[in-house]
């Protein structure tokens, strides 16, 4: 097994999630089986109950992992199925070593954070890597690992120590670390600096770790003399220094880091039985990466939302819309539109910020409303919902937003004026979206209905099972708390709005679909989780092809994409 260790120094959110994934690519394009690790330092066990202003979405795995937003980089650059030990947090290794401890594991010794949290580290690692993550199921070869935050940290230190004593276990032939850094150009002088990286070069050496590879972050490519600086500040030769810029997508990062002679680099370092050049799979990243930026039509989506302050919050909605679009030759064109914006007291309070959302929403060519938790902003989605529905604009409602889609139903087709949810409103006289008492013991966290479950389609004539290429069943990722009432569904049905697909017990509503509307889908689970580059998630899909109004097209052919 090879161990490649990703640090990060000057700022946090710098990329190493990317990078991390990128050089997986470029590993993975020469034949060799990767898996991937995110540390996270927090305390706590997992994310599943961080707002995502914290730090962005909530990612879910196939076994019901809630986990940091990488572990989905890491799936859709590696196509790959990750485990919720494949994400580390400070909490459930302390969780880990005391469960031990009471126990009787360490025999009357002092439990302390060295060795005993170290060595958790080190062997929770070494276990995990071994796990197979591709459908083939053997064995991982490389191991890349990303520690979360920045060197220097002081909830970072267990795990700095842990590696520090881990390059030694592993052996020199078989661990290699990365530090990613910043390269900053302050506007007054137009230089680029290379102090900081030096002071991050500095403290990762003091703390035991020397850097095989420095990684320099940069807004505008870096000059050849910031370079030969940093080689000879950082004690490291000139090829060992990276440079990766800001590019106009992240698929063009894995051929910034090959052009620089990657490959080549790990081939000696780590002694790895690869060719010098990528395979086909690494061309298929560059034409990926070449025709997204030639994509001259444009299809703008507007997404519904209350986090829509920070881009990362729908981090995988986002990609599984870019993903689609791209598969049909579309340039996306994404309206982050804050749902709060949309409601009718927003109109009172300040007008203007009322009619600009309203006019992002009327230019959309088709509408999304994400999943969520919580009452604020629920009104204004329903808005746009209405609006949706009436107008006959593509709409896609993933978990909450197809909760709220059947409650705007409710509402306005079946005249039941105080249809809601128990979440919102527990003694609505019309609960048309139920809490799951299986599903809600009183914890908050890891108690919804998470992972990967499967929903069977009970019609044949469904939009969305042709787009799944007209399978009877499908597996998709969930996250939630509150369901459809079943014991209503039969007065939706009535008026045109059909329940295509349920559970395997047939008790559970997942898919909603509106006769006579070019694409008004529902969807229960988050299809975005399970999107890829190449593989483009069906129900996203199916919304760009109705929003460029090509989707008939595209079913007439049998589900298959024009050249």
């Amino acid at each position: 097994m090879k161990y490649i260790l990703v640090t990060g120094g000057v700022i946090s959110g710098i990329g190493k999630g990317i990078i991390a994934s990128s050089i997986g690519t470029i590993l993975k394009s020469c034949g060799l089986r990767v898996t991937a690790i995110k540390i996270d330092p927090y305390i706590n066990i997992d994310a599943g109950t961080f707002s995502p202003y914290e730090h962005g979405e909530v990612f879910v795995l196939n076994d019901g992992g809630e986990v940091d937003l990488d572990l989905g980089n890491y799936e859709r650059f590696l196509d790959i199925n990750l485990y919720k030990d494949n994400n580390i947090t400070t909490g459930k290794i302390y969780q880990h070593v005391i469960n031990k401890e009471r126990h009787g594991d360490y025999l009357g010794k002092t439990v302390q954070v060295v060795p005993h949290i170290t060595d958790a580290v080190q062997e929770w690692v070494m276990n995990q890597a071994k796990v197979p993550v591709d459908d083939d199921k053997k064995e991982p070869q490389i191991c890349v690992i990303e520690l979360g935050g920045t060197i220097g940290d002081i909830e970072g230190m267990p795990f700095v120590e842990a590696f520090r004593q881990f390059q030694f276990k592993a052996k020199r032939d078989n661990f290699c670390n990365i530090h990613v850094s910043l390269v900053p150009q302050p506007n007054a002088t137009g230089e680029q600096k290379t102090k900081p990286t030096q002071n991050s070069v500095r403290a990762l050496r003091g703390l035991g770790l020397s850097p095989d590879l420095i990684v320099c972050r940069s807004a505008k490519p870096i000059e050849m003399a910031v370079k030969e600086k940093i080689s000879m500040f950082c004690h490291v030769e000139p090829e060992q220094v990276i440079f990766i810029h800001d590019v106009s997508s992240t698929y063009r990062v894995p051929i910034l880091l090959e052009e620089q002679g990657i490959i080549k680099y790990f081939k000696q370092r780590l002694n790895l039985p690869i060719d010098d050049q990528p395979s086909d799979l690494l061309m298929k990243w560059k034409k990926m990466a070449c025709r997204y930026e030639r994509l001259l039509k444009v299809c703008s989506i507007a997404l519904v939302g209350k986090y829509t302050k920070l881009s990362d919050c729908y981090a995988s909605v986002f990609k599984a819309l870019e993903h689609s679009a791209l598969a049909i030759n579309y340039k996306l064109d994404l309206m982050y539109i804050d749902s709060t914006e949309l409601e009718r007291s927003t109109g009172a309070e300040n007008p203007v910020k009322y009619h600009q959302a309203w006019h992002k929403l009327c230019k959309a060519d088709g509408i999304l409303v994400p999943g969520g938790f919580g009452i604020r902003g629920t009104e204004g989605k329903l808005q746009a919902i209405s609006w949706a529905r009436i107008k006959k604009k593509p709409f896609l409602g993933v978990c909450l937003g197809m909760q709220l889609a059947v409650v705007e139903f409710a509402r306005n087709c079946l005249n039941w004026e105080d249809a809601n949810s128990t979440e919102f409103d527990p003694d609505t006289k019309n609960p048309v979206v139920i809490d799951m008492p299986e599903h809600n013991p009183g914890d908050m966290g890891g108690t919804m209905r998470l992972g990967k479950r499967r929903t069977v389609f009970k019609t044949e004539n469904s939009v969305l099972r042709k787009l799944y290429g007209d399978e009877m069943f499908v597996e998709e990722r969930h996250r939630h708390r509150y369901e459809v009432n079943p014991e209503l569904a039969h007065c939706f049905e009535e008026k045109g709005l059909k329940f295509v697909g349920h559970d395997t017990e047939g008790n559970r509503m997942e898919i909603i679909e509106l006769e006579n509307h070019p694409y008004f889908v529902g969807v229960q689970f988050h299809p975005e989780f399970s999107s890829r580059p190449m593989k483009p998630s069906p129900p996203y899909l199916g919304l760009l092809l109705a929003a460029t109004g090509t989707l008939n097209a595209y079913l007439q052919r049998g589900c298959k994409l024009s050249p």
